[in-house]
């Protein structure tokens, strides 16, 4: 499984990675929140352990964003007696909460319970619907048994998210962040992108039957009917 560790202090940064390495994580760290959500983005981590005190953009923003889009289990890292942070970080979605100093045995016993709460599974790095089968560590796609598409980062990152919501549209807005960040990224833009992977994907690109456009709400990948 995946975690994102996300410190200022670094020692303690190292500290966390450390004990969640032991337990079998693999583990990226993050030491502002700018850089923290660019790497959740990127890496979609089953677990965040997320200070609140950060600079750039403090923990309880990148709370909020990152539960507007997705139900990540978030452990927050609070001062202890600051009851008012732990109460504001719950109420924007945090999961669960650790007053410093920590023991890594607490630690690892929060993390347990959090995810066999949660249910959360690791996003396979495999992704099939119909003829569509993405390679997330290669970053290939194999369409059929025969054809194999090579992608962008920014058409990978499109197509994955649309085959892991598969079924389901999504806002335009949504899909903005999720590839291009808060800071970047238009309506055109994805336009722009969603025609590039079209003319990859489909059979016939002026007659799209995998990435289907609703006007005036986003975008969805079609589950081929059996």
């Amino acid at each position: 499984m995946q975690a994102l560790v996300v410190d200022d202090d670094r020692i303690l940064a190292d500290l966390v990675a450390f004990t969640l390495r032991h337990e079998g994580f693999q583990v990226s760290l993050a030491y502002d929140g700018q850089s923290a959500l660019q790497k959740w983005r990127d890496e979609e981590p089953d677990l965040i352990v997320l200070d609140l005190n950060l600079p750039k953009i403090d923990g309880f923003t990148v709370c909020r964003r990152i539960r507007a889009e997705a139900d990540t289990p978030i452990i927050m890292l609070t001062v202890r007696g600051e009851e008012d942070d732990i109460v504001r970080g719950l109420e924007l979605g945090a999961d669960d909460y650790i007053p410093k100093p920590f023991s890594p045995r607490q630690l690892v016993a929060r993390v347990k319970a959090v995810l066999r709460r949660s249910g959360k599974k690791h996003l396979p790095a495999v992704h099939r619907v119909g003829q569509l089968t993405l390679d997330a560590n290669r970053r290939e796609l194999r369409i059929g048994q025969a054809r194999t598409v090579s992608l962008t980062p920014l058409e990978h990152r499109l197509l994955r998210y649309l085959m892991i919501n598969a079924g389901h549209v999504l806002t335009s807005e949504v899909i903005i962040t999720h590839v291009w960040g808060s800071e970047g990224g238009d309506q055109d833009m994805l336009r722009q992108l969603v025609s590039r992977l079209r003319r990859k994907i489909e059979p016939d690109p002026a007659q799209p039957t995998y990435i289907e456009n609703v006007p005036g709400l986003g975008y969805g990948l079609v589950i081929p009917s059996e």
